[in-house]
């Protein structure tokens, strides 16, 4: 689903009319409104969402094809997800999350540590999932600049500076 940016979620119902709780992803969390139509993970396609008020966390919203409480709330928990090419262009020193999955990453050295799993957002910071091989647990890498010095799309490679400790065999 590379050509494809998770932008949001839907929380489940919103009422009795057909409404749903949408949960933004977006760094401008209206934005979410703007890169219609989106998509679940199954294929299905939403051409119109219509933000109809604000909630803690996110949005109430109308989505075409959802007109009752039972249709919205078989959507709960689901993804949501735009085209690539509606989507602003980043920064460069800014990521979509979806293009840092399954990227190698690399300590300072050059010895590989492992590879991106997933990208998570706890509020004070994004941090890293990161397989390692010969481990069964992932570990949690903080995305700073510090810990993080070089992300390279095109070799598909993360340089990292892990704080001493975090991976088992690296030396520090």
């Amino acid at each position: 689903m590379t050509d494809r940016v998770i932008v949001g979620a839907i929380g489940g119902s919103f009422g009795v009319h057909g409404e749903v709780r949408l949960k933004s992803f977006c760094a401008d969390p209206a934005a979410i409104a703007d890169y219609t139509p989106l998509y679940t993970e199954d294929g299905r396609s939403f051409a119109q969402v219509v933000l109809t008020g604000q909630m803690k966390n996110g949005f109430t919203a109308r989505l075409d094809g959802v007109v009752t409480k039972e249709d919205a709330d078989a959507l709960r928990n689901v993804s949501l997800y735009a085209a690539r090419d509606v989507m602003p262009s980043l920064p460069d020193d800014e990521y979509y999350y979806a293009d840092l999955i399954g990227l190698s990453v690399l300590d300072t050295g050059g010895t590989p540590l492992g590879t991106v799993k997933n990208v998570m957002d706890h509020g004070a910071g994004d941090l890293l999932e990161i397989s390692a091989p010969g481990q069964s647990e992932t570990i949690l890498l903080p995305f700073t600049r510090a810990a993080v010095p070089t992300v390279d799309l095109a070799t598909g490679r993360i340089i990292a500076d892990p704080p001493a400790g975090l991976f088992p065999d690296a030396s520090a």
